[in-house]
């Protein structure tokens, strides 16, 4: 039976109108676009009024009402917690054993985590995932995935990295999250079909944003900061690239300056 052009037509809009503009359609978790504007806030009280699509807050400190409240202006929220590191002053710190703790990480209270033993490690982040999803995130910033390149106290190797994180991309896939990967540059050709978007610090003070190539060619964005160049040293840059690009202050409080 034909249906009415009236019908279709209505159809076609329906389902235009349906899909986000900053997400791909038909993808199975949240994927930002490339250049999708954000905010990233993880000091002080969430200044809801920033009109972007995207804010990144920090999972513990912020409640369910704060993510409902974006949620309420259309934005999407992504959980920041650290995967990568203890920090002493988190409500379940002392679920961690001393063994899996080691080096400072150069933060004041944080202290790299070894990340090969996933058989401590899964149960607490699988918990912490879940305090995410039960408050409303649409996503996960993990943060300090790159402990293989640094001096962890432990002989963590890049297979050790490559394993870990791949893991906590299934556990925020596993519960309707998106999730994306921290820096860890070099490992982005191997882990780019496992995240959904990439967070960046300073990859342009470090000469390292055409690193991030591989998430804009698979059409995921790129949330990138800078805290130490002014804006004409690398916006110009971050727009050919389509970075999402923003310059902070170390804080992270909520000023911004948005290419």
């Amino acid at each position: 039976m034909k249906r009415p052009l009236l019908f279709v037509a209505l159809l076609l809009l329906v389902a235009g109108c349906s899909a986000a503009p900053d997400s791909e359609p038909g993808a199975s978790h949240w994927r930002p676009r490339p250049g999708t504007a954000w905010q990233w806030q993880l000091t002080g009280r969430v200044d809801t009024s920033v009109d972007v699509p995207v804010y990144d807050i920090d999972g513990f400190d912020q409640s369910a009402a704060v993510v409902s409240a974006l949620h309420r202006k259309d934005r999407k929220v992504i959980c920041y917690l650290s995967t990568g590191a203890w920090e002493d002053w988190r409500p379940d710190a002392k679920r961690f054993p001393e063994a899996v703790i080691g080096r400072g990480n150069g933060w004041e209270g944080e202290r790299w985590l070894d990340i090969r033993r996933t058989d401590v490690l899964e149960p607490l982040m699988a918990a912490r995932f879940d305090m995410c999803r039960k408050k409303g995130f649409d996503a996960i910033e993990p943060d300090n995935m790159d402990g293989y390149k640094n001096r962890t106290g432990f002989g963590l190797k890049a297979a050790d990295q490559l394993r870990y994180n791949r893991l906590i991309s299934k556990l925020a896939h596993d519960r309707g999250m998106s999730v994306g990967l921290k820096n860890d540059l070099d490992q982005i050709p191997d882990l780019v079909d496992d995240f959904d978007f990439a967070v960046n610090e300073q990859c342009a003070q470090y000469g390292e944003c055409g690193d991030m190539k591989p998430f804009i060619a698979s059409d995921k964005a790129v949330f990138h900061v800078e805290y130490e160049l002014p804006t004409t040293r690398f916006c110009a840059d971050s727009r050919r690239l389509k970075l999402s690009s923003m310059l902070k202050k170390y804080e992270l409080g909520a000023w911004r300056k948005p290419c």
